[in-house]
């Protein structure tokens, strides 16, 4: 079970000296609620997500990264009727990049279970009730059975037959009101981007999605534009209906090829989903790739001296491209708006990782100042943490240059996709015995290996990364500087 948290809270509104009431009441109504701010706790290591009104509260799936829109329950901690304090872990929510423990903000008994093991719910959906007093559980759990009959069920949607636009940077969701009360605007992340082309109130359209969720197709119908999915072709006329069928044919050939039999569909998991919407996104920009041959004898041999204390070639590795990184900040730097660029204050290595399920990127911070010693410890701290789904958010997210190495598999080259929000990524492949012949024309056998980076030409040149990989072969050929 994993371990990973941190604190989240909603904070109701103040009105006439009393608490603003969001949601469903048992007792009595309430004025209009309004969601103020979000307050973190820095204290706290454990993430909570609750709205209160009346004596029933409502535990709501948290957003747990940044782009996160809905969440799957692992585990209920406790059951149904079972009393709780304050502090308690209540359930284990699995996001995109990890698990995390929610607990009550509030003492009270868990009087109904909404959303159960192995269920999804979008991010501020209610996924259980939360009772002040035991007289109260049978009135919260009629709430649940009412919201539980009302809900629309959640239903896998099909594989589309045609492609559709790419999604837009994942933001955390807005709350979702999954019960009586003033009503909460939730969309997709692409619906929000069409309502903005568009310039759609998207708060005055009605969601057709699960839990009332605005899809692209609700802005798209708003808008009064054509749906982005193919529409079948008119009837043809009475003289080509001879030509109907080949034509048809045709169509359906452009469309997904149907499974072969005994295939098997296997849904996205967080992770994967997530994967998914970065590379998508990452296709709207403008890369381009430059590789260069690095002569690793030197490196190796320090590799062999250093490896009985601990320290990986990753760290190696993450070291003297953070070392390049501080000569070439550019290429350290990144563009996020498609208007202007930044340069990163800290030097942050991203390394991918391959998991069970997924994928994921810890984060080296500060590789360029930390000692190849606490660089390995720190490396070996954080795949442990991704390997059993601990990470914090800071831990994954924070990266602004990533190193990719396949090395190990024997991949002598390969390029890598630039992450969203980066402005390089370098691939790193096997270093292998080659023939090379010095400027006398003698030859002889060194060890070389292709780095490929792949950059964002929006704020990298050509020339810029030519240098960068200039300097950074230097290092790797002189490595004693990683030592000091």
């Amino acid at each position: 079970m994993a371990l990973s948290s941190s604190s989240f809270l909603s904070t109701p509104s103040l009105s006439n000296s009393k608490s603003t009431i969001s949601f469903a009441s048992s007792v009595s109504p309430a004025p209009i609620p309004s969601l103020r701010r979000v307050v973190f706790r820095p204290a706290s290591s454990h993430r909570r997500a609750m709205t209160v009104r009346s004596k029933i509260r409502e535990i709501f799936m948290p957003a747990l990264s940044s782009t996160m829109t809905e969440g799957k329950i692992v585990s209920w901690l406790k059951t149904e009727g079972e009393k709780l304090a304050k502090g308690q872990s209540v359930v284990v929510v699995e996001s995109d990049k990890a698990d995390m423990d929610v607990e009550t903000f509030y003492d009270g008994y868990l009087a109904a279970i909404v959303v159960g093991e192995g269920e999804t719910a979008p991010v501020g959906a209610a996924i259980g009730l939360l009772a002040e007093t035991e007289a109260e559980i049978e009135e919260a759990k009629s709430k649940a059975a009412s919201k539980s009959s009302s809900a629309p069920p959640v239903v896998p949607s099909p594989p589309p037959a045609t492609s559709s636009p790419a999604p837009a940077i994942s933001q955390p969701a807005p709350v979702a009101a999954v019960s009586d009360g003033p009503r909460k605007t939730v969309a997709t992340p692409y619906a929000k981007k069409l309502a903005k082309q568009h310039k759609v109130d998207i708060g005055s359209i009605a969601g057709t999605g699960p839990f009332g969720r605005i899809t692209a197709s609700d802005v798209e119908a708003a808008a009064g534009i054509a749906p982005s999915v193919s529409q079948p072709p008119p009837p043809p006329p009475p003289a080509a209906a001879a030509a109907a069928p080949t034509a048809t044919v045709k169509a359906a050939a452009t469309s997904s090829p149907p499974l072969l039999p005994d295939s098997s569909v296997v849904p996205f998991t967080a992770m994967q989903s997530a994967v998914s919407k970065n590379m998508i996104e990452s296709l709207s920009v403008p890369t381009f790739r430059v590789g260069y041959p690095v002569n690793t004898d030197a490196l190796d041999a320090l590799y062999e001296k250093v490896k009985p204390k601990g320290v990986t070639m990753t760290a190696l590795l993450a070291k003297a491209a953070g070392m390049a990184l501080a000569q070439h900040p550019v290429v350290n730097a990144s563009c996020k708006d498609g208007k202007s660029f930044s340069y990163n204050s800290n030097i942050n290595i991203a390394v991918a990782v391959a998991i069970n399920g997924g994928l994921i990127t810890p984060v080296l911070q500060d590789a360029d100042k930390l000692d190849l010693y606490l660089l390995s410890q720190k490396w070996k701290e954080l795949v442990g943490k991704a390997r059993s789904k601990q990470l914090q958010p800071h831990e994954y997210n924070s990266g602004t240059f990533t190193l990719s190495n396949l090395g190990m598999f024997g991949v002598d080259r390969f390029d890598a996709i630039l992450p969203p929000g980066q402005g390089a990524i370098m691939a790193v492949g096997a270093s292998k015995p080659t023939v090379v012949a010095d400027k006398d024309g003698f030859f002889s056998v060194k060890n070389k290996m292709l780095v490929n980076v792949t950059a964002d030409h929006r704020i990298v040149y050509g020339a810029d990364l030519a240098a960068f990989l200039q300097t950074f072969a230097k290092i790797v050929e002189n490595p004693d500087s990683l030592t000091l």
